[in-house]
């Protein structure tokens, strides 16, 4: 479905527009996070950074992104 479609759904209130979704991984965004410390090796730092650069986003970002794909993937 192109998402004119989708929006002109959502827009109209014609449909419930979730069975168009896969909400199967969905999480909270809202949950309270938990901080923690880690070290990491300074050419680590360096490539996260560069990757940030790249993709846009923040290290922080990449590294929440690629541990929650990480988790996701050994839980299936």
């Amino acid at each position: 479905m192109k998402t004119t479609k989708l929006d002109k759904k959502f827009d109209d209130n014609q449909q419930d527009i979730l069975q168009h979704f896969d909400i199967s991984n969905v999480r909270l965004v809202n949950e309270k996070p938990k901080r923690i410390n880690i070290d990491f090796p300074t050419w680590m730092v360096q490539s996260l950074d560069k990757e940030a650069k790249h993709i846009g986003i923040s290290r922080q970002a990449v590294i929440k992104t690629w541990v929650a794909e990480r988790l996701n993937s050994s839980i299936r």
